[in-house]
């Protein structure tokens, strides 16, 4: 069992720790490496069951204020870096006075001891090394992270030689002041650019030139800049040009010699401007020799930040004794590294039970309406600044029938707080006298109406009502049990009353516009609030959401990062939430989950992380985890309509679908107009095999939503195999979708049309459907069935395409879709052997229901029957999952029957005396309306 270390085991950091539990958390379980920023362990964070890095950073260090805010500030850029080939940075927390950072957990070894092996590496195992390092940087330098301390330590390799490159910005953050006014070099000076080592600022090439000297030791196994000292090592790069390594080894092909020689120019204007154009001539002037290793693993991915274009004239040189001589032995110990693989998380909050407040509007009584709705969303983030209150998120009035721009008065507010289940409300007035104001609070518990606390502030005039409101909010929190500081909460106050009254006024009303789902009126809103006060990241992440809600992406994308660029404006618990919207609206779903998580660590009465994280599980699968955050939150508000159809829904994915019909009506009941609540019904009903009773929802659906409704009418005429029906409904839904401007609605039945078009036999017509979806959308799922559609069809140059697309894009879904795809083709070629490894490689990115499917498939075609019929088994036990093959509630369980069809060929192929069964499943789904071409080879296998 894992111990608390006593105090003085964490100043040693050493072997020590082992078997210790860090922060209530992290069970250290061994040593990784030491180095000049501290030690490194791999730990098991117990709060989400995974394996970490920890990285504790030496307390000289951590104890240092400017070092302390370069290094979080570092790391915060450094999380902005979303990869597959970047080491991921979980959290910032402390333990015992001292700072540790968590990270991703790689099971590898670092490149430095793979070349100190093997003195060099093959060609084609170089590039493929050095392709995936490029990628990363790419991903950063787009960002505007540049690494500045890249060299072979920093970059691991998994057992797959699947590559990590880490430490983003860090060491650099952690070098001393006495460094920086002395124009000291930081960096590790084997690695260090020419322009690093003269002490000037550094951009994306200089870590090119670092990628340079790493591809040249592993093609030689031999630094290009030998010398006696650390000195004169420097001086040479500024100075000499390297031998080209094809001189000194002829084997190696001069296209990556003259690669590696243009990293290391000496003058950056002269090198690579991005590492795209690294990938571009590795990609294309490829020896055929090395053109047999995976394009994947050269053609470049995603968009990067590119330098200008034409070269400017080059600089005159500086001599390079002034600027070297000075420091060097702080860089070299200011650069040490380790090995680690981990991110990072925060202590878990002291355990309090969660408590929910009501705000009502406050009585105003100056005639001023910049004081309305503006004092209580302040006095809301004030609150929260408690880990254990959450306050009520007036957007949910509308779910229960309250009118927008409704008044909510205590009396209002105490009705609907006993409805909902929540535990105080809290009600004020604003009063003036002169150029004084006078703000009371007057907070009451709802079940017994008894008093929790009465208070009052004066504000001496305008410009201090807010403060004067967090000020309140101060006296709320104590009285609710509250134990943290009134230093910590006076920081937290200065940070909420740090805008104007008139910002945080727009604010208000784009709060309240969004929660009406006016939010055309909210992006106004928000982008005035943002004129008035450009540092109001809040009002960023509003206009993010607004965005996304109006189905602009981009935008939405745009201001959620101008959001992030402003987040030390904000709350802590906002700044949680922030990160993780980012995470949510990129898809980047383990991120999401590891924010979230950080947050609920810290704040676990916080029921809409609970509710957000959940659906962040289920993108990655995990059904059980969503279901279990989902009831957490029901937990906390158990009268809100959203987290019992998120629980139905989720449990549905999950094959629970008892639970999900009795959280369905659960749903209807407490909000009979909601109709996902309907939706998730339906689904219960189809899972349990009640096809006529999910046909009689899906019918009520349609008087609600006809959109909705039209799919899931349209999914069930396919999963019975009544085609002609099927398509007659979504021609017509994709004409009302178009004509409504909602394009993802008419592509999502578009792309519905094209399957349904392909089960029929109609090649052309289901080529026709997609296109016209690609034409409205380019969603990743709309992307993914229509390629499937392409390499189903012969269209395979087309599939290719939208494969390498998809597998370009930053996160591990669509990467994973484009593998499928991959696999689809070679299994369209016959190629069974190829299509089986390329599905197992997306499963192992991301373990999808369609993954398995189509690996039974490729087992099938091989004749691996156990093999195929172990998949089909788990596709049917996660059918489920079929219900919204992409989790997002668009109806798809017309993809499920065939599973019955190939697990009875498989059986068939095993000489199992039961094969007939599956067919016969086959028949009874599909059997009745006797359209599908599969039913005369089924009834011919059966004998019937």
């Amino acid at each position: 069992m894992a111990v608390d270390p006593p105090p003085e085991a964490l100043t040693s950091q050493g072997e020590e720790l082992i078997g210790t539990m860090l922060a209530d958390r992290y069970e250290i379980l061994q040593l990784l490496g030491q180095g000049g920023m501290g030690a490194v362990y791999k730990a098991r964070d117990t709060e989400l069951e995974r394996l970490v890095a920890l990285k504790l950073i030496r307390p000289e260090l951590a104890s240092n204020p400017e070092i302390l805010r370069r290094f979080k500030q570092e790391l915060i850029l450094a999380r902005e870096v979303t990869h597959r080939n970047v080491i991921r940075i979980f959290d910032l927390g402390q333990a015992q006075g001292v700072k540790f950072i968590t990270m991703e957990f790689v099971e590898g070894r670092d490149l430095r001891s793979v070349i100190r092996e093997r003195g060099k590496l093959p060609p084609e195992e170089t590039v493929t090394i050095i392709a995936q390092v490029c990628r990363a940087l790419e991903a950063a330098h787009a960002a505007g992270v540049v690494h500045r301390d890249l060299k072979p330590q920093n970059i691991m390799l998994d057992a797959k030689d699947r590559v990590f490159v880490m430490d983003f910005g860090i060491a650099h953050s952690l070098e001393t002041p006495g460094m920086t006014q002395t124009g000291a070099l930081m960096g590790t000076p084997e690695y260090m650019s020419p322009e690093q080592a003269k002490g000037m600022k550094v951009d994306a090439r200089s870590d090119l030139f670092a990628l340079g000297i790493i591809f040249y030791e592993m093609l030689t196994g031999v630094s290009p800049y030998k010398a006696d000292t650390a000195i004169a090592t420097l001086l040479k790069r500024t100075t000499e040009k390297p031998q080209p390594p094809a001189e000194l080894d002829p084997t190696i092909p001069k296209v990556l010699s003259d690669v590696v020689m243009k990293c290391l120019e000496i003058d950056r204007d002269y090198r690579f401007s991005t590492a795209r154009e690294i990938l571009e001539d590795l990609g294309h002037e490829m020896p055929t020799s090395i053109r047999t290793i995976p394009p994947t693993m050269i053609q470049p991915a995603g968009a990067s930040r590119s330098l200008p274009g034409e070269l400017p004239k080059p600089k005159a040189r500086l001599q390079p004794w002034m600027w070297i001589a000075g420091g060097l032995a702080l860089a070299i110990v200011g650069a040490a590294a380790f090995i680690f693989r981990g991110g990072f998380s925060r202590a878990p909050a002291a355990a309090h039970a969660p408590m929910t407040v009501m705000i009502a509007d406050f009585t105003n009584h100056t005639g001023n309406s910049v004081f309305t709705g503006t004092l209580e969303s302040t006095l809301k983030l004030a609150l929260e600044g408690a880990s254990f209150i959450s306050a009520y998120n007036r957007a949910r009035l509308r779910e229960l029938g309250i009118p927008p721009l409704a008044a909510l008065d205590e009396a209002k507010a105490q009705e609907i707080a006993a409805n909902q289940g929540l535990n105080v409300v809290i009600s004020g007035s604003l009063d003036q006298q002169g150029d004084a104001y006078n703000i009371s609070l007057h907070a009451v518990q709802v079940i017994t109406g008894k008093t929790v606390v009465s208070a009052e502030e004066k504000a001496s005039n305008k410009d201090q009502v807010l403060f004067a409101v967090t000020k309140l909010g101060t006296s709320i929190r104590k009285a609710l049990g509250d134990p943290t500081s009134e230093t910590d909460q006076r920081f937290a106050m200065d940070t909420l009353s740090a805008a104007s009254i008139e910002a945080v006024h727009g604010y208000s009303v784009g709060l309240e516009a969004l929660g009406s789902g006016r939010n055309d009126e909210a992006l106004k809103d928000f982008s005035q609030t943002v004129d008035l006060d450009p540092n109001f990241g809040l009002a960023y992440a509003g206009l993010a959401v607004s965005a996304h809600n109006l189905g602009r992406p981009q935008d939405a994308d745009k201001y959620i990062k101008q959001a992030i660029t402003h987040i030390d404006h904000m709350t802590e618990r906002e700044r949680f939430r922030t990160r993780a919207y980012l995470y949510l609206l990129n898809g980047d779903s383990q991120k999401c989950v590891d924010e979230y998580g950080a947050l609920l660590s810290r704040y676990p009465s916080d029921s809409g992380a609970n509710n957000n994280v959940a659906d962040c599980f289920t993108r990655l699968r995990n059904m059980s985890r969503a279901v279990e955050e989902t009831r957490k939150a029901v937990k906390i508000l158990p009268n809100l309509a959203t987290y019992h159809v998120n629980l139905a829904l989720f449990s549905a994915y999950g094959g629970d679908f008892k639970t999900a019909a009795t959280e369905a009506m659960a749903t209807e009941h407490l909000n009979p107009s909601y109709s996902y609540g309907y939706l998730a019904e339906a689904f219960a009903d189809l899972g349990s095999e009640q096809l006529a009773q999910a046909s009689n929802v899906y019918q009520k659906i349609l008087t609600m939503n006809p959109s909705l409704g039209a799919t899931g009418t349209a999914d069930l005429a396919i999963y019975q195999g009544r085609f002609k029906e099927a398509v007659d409904m979504l021609q017509k839904g994709a004409a009302a979708d178009t004509a409504a401007h909602r394009a993802d609605g008419a592509a999502d039945k578009l792309t519905a049309l094209g399957y349904t078009q392909w089960l029929r036999g109609d090649k052309s017509a289901a080529l026709a459907a997609v296109k016209s979806a690609l034409d409205l959308s380019k969603e990743v799922k709309t992307r993914f069935i229509a390629a499937r559609i392409f390499a189903a069809t012969g269209e395979a140059s087309k599939a290719t395409e939208i494969a390498q697309g998809l597998a370009n894009e930053l996160q591990i879904e669509p990467q994973a879709y484009g593998k499928l795809i991959e696999g689809e083709i070679a299994l369209q070629k016959g190629d069974g052997r190829e299509a089986v490894k390329l599905f197992n490689e997306a499963n192992n990115m991301l373990d999808t229901w369609i993954g398995r499917f189509d690996l039974g498939r490729a087992y099938l075609e091989m004749g691996a029957f156990t093999e195929a019929d172990s998949e089909f088994d788990r596709c049917i036990a996660r059918r489920g999952e079929t219900l919204a093959l992409f989790l997002d509630e668009v109806p798809t369980y017309g993809y499920f029957p065939q599973v019955y069809y190939y697990q009875g060929r498989v059986r068939e192929g095993l000489k199992s005396e039961g094969f007939k069964e599956s067919y016969k499943k086959y028949l009874d789904i599909r059997g009745t309306a006797g359209e599908d071409p599969l039913l005369a080879e089924v009834r011919r296998r059966t004998g019937s």
